[in-house]
């Protein structure tokens, strides 16, 4: 505790950052302690527990370079596969207030920073920071009847808003509906049991006897909560849908990709990779897609238009957002090309 105190006094001092130019303080400081960075976000693991066969809950120490979030955000988290910085965003589930932050991630088939994390994660790994967003959170002036519907990993950012209002001291009413394959999958499960003044549902999809029978309907609204006063849902799209149909101001996130369906028509024009000098031709896929077929590492993160690591410089040309349709301007603007196609000819910074 003593040299690192000591060390971030040292840091501060502008006669040893002259003196360590033109690298800074940083690059001789994270020599000795990775996390010990003023420019850069990171946090070291300080705890790993694996609560069920598909998750892993990672404790981090986040430093100083770290400004916090609000429950219910996500986080840009950075690891090191094979030589390669891999980015993905997940919600903590720990509260907005809390020292450490805590995520829970579950392992997605195929998904390769999950699996990496739930097979490999140990303390003392050192991840990066960044790009803390989203609006999935709770307003500022908070209502009397809140419930909180979550399924599969969804659950993160909802038990980090239940985690805050306990923290704040909320007297209002709170329903927790959680939705999972069956017991051995429930994340938070023990935890759950054991708050007060919270009503706590679980429903088993696969197996498995639960409070609440099947998919979310309107027979589960009511035995959680009647006519609630606001309504938050994360999981997979088919919840989000089931729970808007019941609740349509409910406020939702869904962290699935979405599947696009390539146009058929105004495919096959020239998309420039100025950076690289390749050119690829348009088949009408997502611009982040085509870069990786011309062997291209852009990096991203979330690749559906949330996280924004992907962002990239549009020089020229047009795209097309395929969440919203919406069409870019001609001209030079940051696009997002994990959800952007070409309209004709495009070229890009990278």
């Amino acid at each position: 505790m003593f040299t690192e105190t000591l060390t971030r006094r040292v840091r501060r001092s502008p006669l040893l950052e002259l003196l360590t130019g033109p690298h800074g303080v940083d690059r001789y400081t994270e020599l000795v302690d990775p996390t010990w960075t003023r420019s850069e976000a990171r946090a070291k693991v300080v705890a790993v527990r694996r609560q069920t066969p598909r998750s892993v809950t990672l404790t981090l120490e986040p430093n100083r370079a770290f400004t916090g979030f609000r429950a219910g955000q996500h986080i840009n988290l950075t690891v090191e596969i094979d030589g390669r910085r891999r980015t993905r965003c997940y919600s903590p589930a720990s509260a907005q207030s809390a020292v450490h932050i805590e995520l829970t991630i579950g392992r997605h088939e195929g998904g390769l920073v999950s699996t990496y994390l739930c097979e490999r994660a140990r303390p003392g790994m050192i991840v990066g920071l960044d790009s803390v967003g989203g609006d999935f959170t709770l307003p500022a002036v908070l209502p009397r009847r809140i419930l909180l519907v979550s399924g599969g990993s969804g659950i993160t950012p909802l038990m980090s808003m239940l985690r805050t209002l306990r923290a704040d001291g909320f007297e209002g009413e709170v329903s927790f509906i959680h939705y999972a394959r069956g017991p051995q999958e429930a994340c938070y499960a023990d935890e759950l049991a054991t708050m007060t003044g919270v009503r706590v549902l679980h429903g088993y999809t696969r197996g498995g006897v639960g409070d609440l029978a099947g998919h979310f309907t309107a027979e589960h609204l009511a035995a959680a909560m009647p006519e609630p006063d606001a309504v938050f849902v994360c999981g997979p799209p088919a919840l989000v849908d089931a729970v808007r149909a019941h609740c349509p101001d409910a406020k939702s996130e869904s962290f699935v990709p979405p599947t696009f369906d390539a146009p058929t028509d105004g495919v096959g024009g020239r998309i420039s990779f100025s950076n690289s000098g390749i050119e690829a031709t348009d088949d009408g896929r997502p611009l982040l897609v085509q870069a990786e077929d011309a062997g291209l590492r852009p990096e991203s993160g979330c690749r559906m238009g949330i996280c924004h690591s992907c962002t990239r410089r549009k020089t020229s040309g047009v795209v097309r957002n395929l969440i919203t349709g919406a069409l870019s301007g001609a001209d030079e603007e940051d696009v997002q090309i994990c959800v952007s196609a070409p309209v004709g000819d495009v070229e890009l910074a990278l």
